[in-house]
């Protein structure tokens, strides 16, 4: 493998907003991130009482919630047609009588995330909306196909015109303790996607503990990854609070040292308004508002828009509707 400038040492300023480079592989920083497995989840049973917003604060939580959503479609039946029907969702997520009501002007999701035979019916829909366009890759979600193919999996999405890539890494390397093995791959990964920004999926519900959730969050960033992102939404366990907790203190330990930010993306089971709510509240006590901004912060979903705009319309009109009045496509 050719060195890149990634595996050389960094010299970090402060409170950068420039991307994350990556940095040398540190094993004695790895070693040193241990989990408190019982302290985790006692803070983590607290979160979703600790922070209650109402009337128009939650109105105004909801609409940022939606501008951090990666709108998703990744089944099997996926069609051109049904990607364009999500991008315009992701266009005007909600309704305009809403909006006027609320006196919003438009506002839009975060990206579009497709597998890659849906990248070009994606970036055609939304060309000119300035929407990016995520595609899941490297053999998603086992992450198991042969490693080269993962790799030129990785560079014909970008090439396709994805501008996110969102990869998974072997959770044997992790399993297995080679931590080298993750790094250098992770860091293979990211060279392949260039200018395109990776959020590496850890799929979190199968690393076994808590304590291996945040070194692989660490060794990730030191490879350059621009996100952490819990899961492929696949697994039996995908987000929960607990491993959101341990990711979001790995970010702010690596922010900490190395004055680069890097974002966070929980995924896979968040499909209410009152849990984007929650989520929200974390990242702002844990890291602070410049990380409740899309630039740093995605929720990997499809059902949550239309709960959220369900909830919209409920402030608006004193009235529920029906969830059919709602579609995402």
């Amino acid at each position: 493998m050719q060195k890149s400038a990634l595996s050389q040492p960094t010299q970090f300023p402060q409170a950068s907003d420039a991307r994350n480079p990556g940095m040398a592989l540190d094993m004695q920083w790895v070693r040193s991130v241990q989990a408190n497995t019982s302290a985790i989840e006692r803070r983590a049973a607290t979160l979703p009482g600790r922070r209650s917003v109402k009337k128009e604060w939650q109105a105004a939580w909801l609409l940022k919630a939606i501008t951090c959503i990666d709108l998703t479609t990744l089944a099997g039946d996926d069609t051109e047609d049904r990607v364009r029907r999500l991008c315009a969702k992701a266009h005007q997520p909600v309704r305009p009588d809403i909006l006027a009501a609320l006196g919003m002007e438009a506002i839009t999701v975060g990206a579009v995330c497709v597998y890659h035979d849906m990248i070009g019916a994606a970036v055609e829909a939304l060309k000119g909306t300035g929407i990016p366009v995520a595609a899941v890759s490297t053999g998603f979600p086992a992450g198991l196909s042969p490693f080269h193919l993962r790799v030129k999996e990785i560079e014909a999405s970008v090439d396709a015109g994805a501008d996110e890539i969102d990869i998974v890494i072997s959770r044997r390397h992790v399993l297995s303790g080679n931590w080298q093995a993750l790094y250098d791959e992770m860091r293979t990964f990211r060279a392949a996607c260039g200018e395109a920004h990776v959020k590496a999926i850890l799929a979190t519900g199968e690393l076994g503990t808590l304590r291996n959730v945040a070194r692989a969050s660490v060794i990730c960033m030191m490879a350059g990854a621009d996100f952490i992102k819990t899961s492929t939404g696949k697994e039996g366990v995908n987000a929960t609070l607990p491993v959101s907790l341990v990711m979001i203190r790995a970010i702010r330990d690596y922010h900490m040292r190395t004055g680069y930010r890097v974002g966070y993306k929980p995924a896979g089971g968040i499909s209410k308004a009152k849990d984007a709510l929650t989520y929200l509240a974390l990242m702002k006590d844990e890291l602070g508002p410049r990380w409740v901004q899309p630039e740093l912060f995605r929720f990997g979903a499809s059902s949550l828009l239309g709960d959220i705009e369900r909830q919209l319309e409920h402030y608006v009109t004193g009235r529920y509707s029906a969830a059919h009045r709602h579609p995402v496509s």
